[in-house]
């Protein structure tokens, strides 16, 4: 991840979703601070809060980072969880809750692929609260996954232009990255997003951890749809996109997995499948969905509604060298 402060910062209030996760981590816990934080080994910087008890800190501002415990998270890689300061045996004496004047406190790192610790998501609040729940944990950690996986998609698509890229092919790319990233990414954020709605209101623990499946399947798909900008840009340079035909599980998951994320994200839509799949395929599984992925946003941005069944994708096969490109039209995807 990027070590410029500044650009750190920019980096999260260019995330559309951090302000209502800020927002749901104060209503499901009732406390009354939160924010993202990028932590190194010298400095404590927040990035985007929320401050409904006037703790003062805003976008941009510092606090030293050895009287923090995000500091000692950064080294541990590991969560901290405190309902009742006082009467917790570890930070019962710790000198931040006094220096800060807090007696609940959440923290999760926010790690980058490779294990990296960008910062924390982070809650206090100056009266207790119980937080020592797996709902609890597990959105937080969820939450702070989503977040990085935005940073490093942010990353990656710089990286990849800066190292592929001519300054004229980079212009034209640039924008073509950020329509093939909004376009892909739309389903299964709305899907997280509706799924964080729908935690606000539920009223058992069973159908908490159902949501927060969803929310989970989403985030991995966001993380392969990130793959996916890549390929794009692999493609466009000439390199063809390399297939991994290793699979023989039912395409009928990958294929359910896209509908459930279409049907999320256009609610008042009506969505029928008919699915029959009668003999295994061998298939890379990445691609399949991709494809699947195509056809149905072609369908959900067509200008007026259609007959689905009149929409039947062409699919052409053509290998060279192990290798294929993909093109798709409204009514024709070529291999």
């Amino acid at each position: 991840m990027a070590t410029d402060i500044a650009a750190d910062i920019a980096a999260v209030q260019r995330i559309d979703a951090v302000p209502r996760i800020l927002e749901i981590v104060c209503r499901s816990t009732g406390m009354g601070f939160a924010a993202v934080a990028r932590v190194t080994d010298k400095r404590w910087v927040c990035c985007a809060v929320r401050d409904e008890i006037e703790f003062g800190l805003q976008p941009g501002g510092e606090l030293k980072v050895e009287t923090t415990i995000c500091h000692e998270i950064r080294q541990s890689h590991q969560a901290v969880v405190i309902d009742h300061v006082a009467e917790d045996e570890i930070f019962a004496g710790h000198r931040t809750p006094a220096m800060y004047g807090f007696q609940s406190y959440i923290s999760v790192p926010i790690a980058s692929a490779d294990g990296t610790i960008f910062g924390t998501l982070c809650a206090i609040d100056p009266r207790p609260a119980r937080l020592k729940n797996p709902v609890t944990i597990v959105t937080f950690k969820l939450f702070a996954e989503l977040i990085a996986t935005h940073l490093d998609a942010f990353d990656r698509l710089e990286a990849s232009e800066a190292r592929l890229l001519s300054e004229q092919q980079a212009s034209e790319l640039r924008e073509q990255f950020i329509a093939v990233l909004g376009h892909d990414l739309r389903n299964p954020l709305a899907s997280i997003a509706a799924g964080a709605r729908m935690m606000t209101k539920v009223k058992s623990e069973k159908e908490t951890f159902d949501i927060l499946g969803l929310m989970h399947s989403s985030i991995a798909r966001m993380s392969q749809l990130i793959d996916n900008v890549l390929d794009f840009a692999r493609e466009r340079l000439g390199g063809g996109l390399t297939l991994d035909r290793t699979t023989t599980e039912p395409i009928d998951k990958i294929l359910e997995q896209v509908i459930a994320e279409t049907r999320s994200s256009h609610p008042d839509a009506t969505i029928e499948t008919h699915l029959n799949v009668t003999e295994p395929v061998k298939y890379d599984p990445q691609r399949m969905s991709q494809m699947f992925r195509i056809c149905s946003e072609m369908r959900s941005r067509t200008d007026r509604p259609r007959d689905l069944s009149k929409f039947t994708p062409l699919l052409k096969i053509a290998n060279s060298n192990c290798r294929s490109s993909m093109r798709a039209s409204p009514f024709q995807m070529q291999r």
